[in-house]
C-alpha cells in the first residue's frame, strides 16, 4: 500500500499510528485485529479518520519498529458482522439532499439503501459509528446552520460518512430518516450495536401510520 505509517508517542503507554487515508486506516486496523497476539501487549486499538491509536502499549518502541516493516494489503480484509438498519425515509432534509445529487427523493433512498457500509471509527457520542461506503459523487456538506437537537435514531449524511444519532443531541448532518434501531445500550454487551469493521445496510421501511 502506498504511503508511509507516522508514529506519535501519546501519553505514558500509548502510540498513535498516522496513515495517509482512510482506505489506510481500515486496512491497519483489519491487520492488527488480525495479529494482535503477535504485538507487544497492547491494551486497546482505536480506529479514527486518519489514525488508529494504540493504548496500553507494553513497548512502544518495538511496536513501531514491527509495524513500520509491514506490508499492508490494497484492500481491508473483509469485515465483520453485518447489521440490517431499518429506517423510515422521510427525514427533514431529504428532499434538499435528492436535489443535491440531481435526484427524486424515491431515488436517493434507492441509492443510500443500495450501498453495504462499513463503521470506519466511532465518536462524537457513544454509540454514534462513522460509516464509509456511499459513493463519493454522493457526499454531501454538513448544514450552515447545526440544529439545536437532533431526534435520537436519525439517519443522516455527512461529507463522505452515513451516520445514526444513537440518542438526542445537536447537530449539523443532513437528516435522512430515522430508524428505531437501538444503538447503544449499556445493559448490553457491548453497548454499541455498531462497532468498527462491522458491516451496515439500511432498509426503507413504510412511514408509521
Amino acid at each position: 500500500m502506498a504511503g508511509r505509517l507516522t508514529f506519535r508517542p501519546v501519553g505514558e503507554d500509548a502510540l498513535l499510528v498516522g496513515a495517509d487515508s482512510a482506505e489506510q486506516v481500515a486496512a491497519l486496523y483489519a491487520a492488527l485485529l488480525e495479529h494482535r497476539a503477535d504485538l507487544p501487549e497492547t491494551a486497546e486499538i482505536v480506529p479514527a479518520a486518519r489514525t488508529v491509536l494504540l493504548d496500553g502499549v507494553a513497548d512502544r518502541a518495538a511496536l513501531a519498529r514491527l509495524l513500520d516493516g509491514w506490508t499492508l494489503p490494497g484492500h481491508p480484509p473483509v469485515a465483520g458482522p453485518l447489521v440490517t438498519v431499518p429506517t423510515v425515509y422521510d427525514g427533514a432534509d431529504l428532499a434538499e439532499v435528492a436535489g443535491r445529487w440531481g435526484v427524486s427523493p424515491e431515488a436517493a433512498v434507492r441509492i443510500h439503501t443500495g450501498a453495504e457500509y462499513r463503521v470506519a471509527f466511532c465518536g462524537f457520542a457513544p454509540g454514534f459509528a462513522y460509516l464509509t461506503g456511499l459513493p463519493g459523487r454522493y457526499e454531501v456538506p454538513r448544514r450552515s446552520t447545526p440544529r439545536s437537537a437532533v431526534p435520537a435514531g436519525s439517519v443522516a449524511l455527512a461529507g463522505p460518512y452515513t451516520g445514526v444519532y444513537p440518542r438526542s443531541s445537536p447537530g449539523g448532518w443532513q437528516l435522512l430518516g430515522r430508524t428505531a434501531l437501538p444503538l447503544w445500550d449499556a445493559a448490553r454487551e457491548p453497548a454499541a450495536l455498531l462497532a468498527p469493521g462491522t458491516r451496515v445496510r439500511f432498509t426503507a421501511e413504510a412511514t408509521d401510520g
